[in-house]
């Protein structure tokens, strides 16, 4: 069982930058790939990030290249989503999510998640 908690979403004004954590709980943190996913009103859930077990492999969403940025330590059983060039259609409820083994940007292949964090970008 993994309990995730993530933290540090907040208002923003567009081009601002904000650090989200996702801080897991258990032993077994690196044995599981991390994602983020995000989801927006009335909107489907939506891939945004993905890092495997040991950091050195990570995937993003297009419309998030070369302006988020995924990492993970596994020391501190947390992993990070660092967004700049914030854009108000980045407004959103994000989620850090993990599976077992390999990464994905299938949410249906995650078995745990957090209870997610609002991200609200201004224009």
């Amino acid at each position: 069982q993994v309990q995730l908690v993530e933290s540090g979403g907040g208002l923003v004004q567009a081009g601002g930058s904000l650090r989200l954590s996702c801080a897991a709980s258990g032993r077994t943190f690196s044995t599981y790939a991390m994602g983020w996913f995000r989801q927006a009103p009335g909107k489907e859930r939506e891939f945004v990030a993905t890092i495997n077990r040991s950091g050195t492999y990570t995937y993003y969403v297009d419309s998030v290249k070369g302006r988020f940025t995924i990492s993970r330590d596994n020391a501190k059983n947390t992993v990070y989503l660092q967004m700049n060039s914030l854009k108000p259609e980045d407004t959103a409820v994000y989620y850090c999510a993990a599976k077992p083994t390999v990464t994905s940007v299938r949410a249906q292949e995650y078995r745990y998640w957090g209870q997610g964090t609002q991200v609200t970008v201004s224009s």
